[in-house]
C-alpha cells in the first residue's frame, strides 16, 4: 500500500477540515469520560494481575526445579512462558506508558518499573512512547514500522537486498527482544554514521549491555544452577531459552498485527507539517489495526489487540479499552472510515503477506500464477542480478500489468 497521500482515492478525500475537528473534539469527550471514573476498580486491576503474574512465574520456576522430569518440563516451560509475556505485554508495556502513574504508586509507576526484557525502561520509552506514538506510521520517520529493516511502503524503491525480508523478519521475531535493544539504540543509523565512540551512545549501549548480562545470568546461569541437585540443569537451561522464545514470538506478532497488516495506511513526512490535534488522531485511527477475540486473548495481547484504542488514547489504562472500543467503532462507522479489525491468524496472515509482498517487486506478486511462474521467477532473476535500468525497466512491466489485472 502506498503512503495516504499517493493513493488514487484517499480513505479521507471525503472529511473537511471542520470534520477532522470534529473528530478530535468526540475523541477527547471519550478519554475523559474514562480520566474521570478511574479509580478503586482500575487499581485492583493491575495490583491483582501484577501479584498473579508474579506466582505464575515463582510456581513455574519451583516445577522447573525438576524439570529433568518431562511433564514437569512441559509444565513449567508453559507457566514461565505465560509469565514472561504478562510482564511484558499487560504490565510492564502499559505501565510504562504511564497507564498507572495517577495511582501514585511508586512500585507501580512508570519511572520505576523496570521489566523482562533486554532493553532497559528508560531507552525503550523514548523510542516507543517519544518517537513511535509521536510519528506513527511516517515513513522515515516511524522505526517501528519495520524496525529499519525492512521495506514498508510500494513507493520505498526495490532493490535485491529485499528478496531476504521475510527471513531476517522471522530471525528479528524469534530474538525480538534484542532486536528491540537495538532498535532503543539506533544501532543501525549509528554505525552507518559512524558514530560508535560517541560517548552518548557508548554510554547507552553500556546500559543495555548490563541489562542483557543481568537477564541471561538469571535466565541461563542461576536457575539452572538451582536445578542442578535434581539433574535438571540443561532442562531448565532449555526451559528458559524456549520461554524467552515463545514471548519474542507472540509480542512480535501481536506488535506485527498492529501496524503492519494489509488496509492499514502509511504517511509521508511532509502529511505531518502543521498537524492539528484532530490530524494526529486521525493518522492513528488509520495507522492502527485490531486483532478481535477473546478476553484471554486481549489480556495475553496486553491489550494492543485494541491497537487503535491504544494509538489513540496510549496513558490510558488498557483494561478500559475493551469498554471504549465501540464507541470508536461507531465513530469510524460515523465518518466513513475502515476500522481495520481481524481474528487473530488472519492478521498475522494478513502481516506476513505484506511482509512477502513488500520483499518483491511491485506488483510481481499479483501478477503470478501457476501458469506463468517459470516466466516470472526470469524476470525476478533478472531484476534480482540486473542493473538499476534493467531493474527500473521491468519493473514498469510488472506494475503496467499488475494495474491491467486489477
Amino acid at each position: 500500500m502506498t503512503t495516504i497521500q499517493k493513493q488514487a482515492q484517499s480513505p479521507i478525500a471525503h472529511l473537511t477540515e471542520a470534520d477532522i475537528e470534529q473528530i478530535g473534539i468526540e475523541l477527547d469527550a471519550i478519554r475523559q469520560d474514562v480520566l474521570d471514573s478511574r479509580g478503586a476498580g482500575d487499581a485492583a486491576y493491575i495490583r491483582k494481575l501484577i501479584d498473579r503474574q508474579r506466582k505464575i512465574e515463582l510456581g513455574s520456576r519451583a516445577v522447573l526445579l525438576f524439570s529433568a522430569f518431562p511433564p514437569a518440563w512441559v509444565l513449567g516451560t508453559a507457566g514461565l512462558s505465560i509469565a514472561k509475556i504478562l510482564d511484558n505485554m499487560e504490565i510492564g508495556h502499559n505501565i510504562l506508558h504511564g497507564q498507572w502513574d495517577w495511582m501514585r504508586d511508586p512500585k507501580i509507576h512508570s519511572s520505576t518499573w523496570e521489566w523482562d526484557m533486554a532493553s532497559p525502561a528508560e531507552q525503550w520509552k523514548h523510542s516507543h512512547n517519544e518517537v513511535h506514538h509521536t510519528y506513527t506510521n511516517v515513513v522515515g520517520k516511524d522505526n517501528d514500522l519495520g524496525y529499519g529493516i525492512m521495506r514498508v511502503d510500494e513507493d520505498q524503491t526495490w532493490a535485491p537486498f529485499h528478496l531476504g525480508q521475510p527471513i531476517w523478519c522471522f530471525i528479528n521475531a524469534v530474538f525480538f527482544e534484542y532486536g528491540i535493544a537495538a532498535y532503543d539504540l539506533d544501532l543501525g543509523a549509528v554505525i552507518k554514521k559512524k558514530q560508535t565512540k560517541d560517548p552518548a551512545f557508548r554510554a547507552r549501549a553500556k546500559q543495555v549491555l548490563n541489562k542483557i548480562r543481568k537477564q541471561a545470568t538469571k535466565d541461563y546461569v542461576v536457575h539452572p544452577a538451582l536445578s542442578i541437585p535434581t539433574g535438571s540443569f540443561l532442562p531448565t537451561l532449555a526451559a528458559n531459552f524456549t520461554a524467552n522464545v515463545v514471548r519474542n514470538l507472540w509480542s512480535n506478532s501481536i506488535i506485527l498485527c498492529g501496524h503492519f497488516p494489509e488496509g492499514v495506511e502509511t504517511f509521508e513526512k511532509r502529511s505531518i507539517e502543521g498537524e492539528t490535534k484532530g490530524d494526529w488522531y486521525l493518522r492513528q485511527m488509520l495507522g492502527s489495526a485490531n486483532i478481535s477475540g477473546s478476553k484471554a486473548l486481549h489480556l495475553m495481547s496486553g491489550n494492543l489487540s485494541h491497537q487503535i484504542e491504544h494509538h489513540l488514547f496510549p496513558d490510558l489504562p488498557s483494561n478500559r479499552y475493551a469498554e471504549i472500543a465501540p464507541k470508536v467503532q461507531a465513530l469510524f462507522e460515523k465518518y466513513d472510515l475502515t476500522y481495520c479489525a481481524r481474528p487473530l491468524v488472519p492478521q498475522v496472515y494478513s502481516a506476513w503477506h505484506k511482509v512477502v509482498r513488500l520483499s518483491l517487486p511491485n506488483g510481481w506478486l499479483k501478477t503470478t500464477n501457476a501458469k506463468n511462474a517459470p516466466q516470472q521467477l526470469g524476470i525476478l532473476y533478472k531484476m534480482a542480478t540486473g542493473d538499476r535500468r534493467t531493474r527500473r525497466l521491468l519493473g514498469r512491466k510488472l506494475e503496467s500489468e499488475s494495474r491491467a489485472a486489477a
